[in-house]
């Protein structure tokens, strides 16, 4: 397993490969690791893999916030001198990925959102974030939390995709419900329509957790974005169809450089 850095106000992150700055940031109760799969892309760019606030290694857990994310991430790109990046983003990572373009535009060369959100009608965020809770078992064991998420998550239920998921979901109760709670107060309708570099947004066909109409919706939003259907896949592609996956994110990135 590659070995962890910590920056200076104490993000834990992986750091490693050459090319092309590309940040991934996890979603809601994952860890950094979680993107292994995807650690192949080092042969092509430079990645920068954080642990949100709260998540994985990282200690710090107040102000458990989307904009809090998004400028921990800012902080670590400015730490190491990186001028601008890639930003991918999934699910509750996405939403980060949108905040940092909110609030360091220049930062930003591309945004990738995969299997994410930008919005909740405020009428619906707290019956939503009860039905989640309630639909988490929140009440439960740590292993009903991880096999209901996983359930919920993937659409094939292998062995080997179940025991992957549960490997790097690893929620802490207090830090998943105030971030769930984070994730219903986004509110991006605005910010969509200003965002102007290169944006591929990837759902997948049988996400039941953010289903795909959300990520047409951004699509829509946003002026010029790519917009890919991934089929027979469920909220995580990148562990389901980790080899479509990687090269519909090589394919993207390839394209942009290529027209630098």
């Amino acid at each position: 397993m590659k070995q962890s850095k910590v920056s200076m106000f104490g993000m834990p992150y992986l750091h490693f490969g050459k090319g092309e700055p590309l940040v991934l940031i996890h979603g809601l109760g994952e860890v950094k690791e979680g993107w292994k799969a995807q650690f192949e892309l080092a042969d092509q760019y430079e990645l920068i893999i954080p642990d949100l606030r709260g998540h994985g290694e990282c200690i710090k857990t107040e102000g458990i916030t989307i904009p809090n994310f998004a400028s921990d991430v800012i902080a670590l790109l400015n730490e190491l001198k990186i001028e601008n990046a890639n930003i991918l983003g999934l699910s509750m990572g996405g939403a980060v990925a949108q905040e940092i373009y909110r609030q360091a535009p220049h930062l930003v060369r591309s945004l990738l959102l995969i299997s994410t959100f930008h919005f909740f009608p405020r009428k619906l965020r707290k019956p939503l974030y009860h039905f989640k809770k309630l639909r988490l078992g929140i009440a439960a064991t740590d292993h009903d939390l991880k096999e209901t998420a996983a359930h919920m998550s993937l659409f094939s239920w292998s062995e080997q995709n179940m025991n992957h998921f549960k490997r790097y979901f690893q929620p802490k109760r207090n830090i998943f419900l105030k971030s769930l709670k984070a994730c219903f107060e986004v509110d991006n309708l605005s910010l969509l329509p200003t965002i102007k570099v290169p944006t591929l947004i990837i759902g997948c066909q049988y996400d039941s957790v953010l289903p795909v109409w959300i990520q047409y919706c951004m699509h829509k939003l946003i002026p010029h974005s790519e917009f890919i259907i991934m089929r027979n896949s469920g909220h995580l592609a990148k562990l389901e169809a980790t080899d479509r996956f990687n090269l519909l994110l090589r394919k993207f990135l390839n394209r942009q450089q290529s027209a630098a």
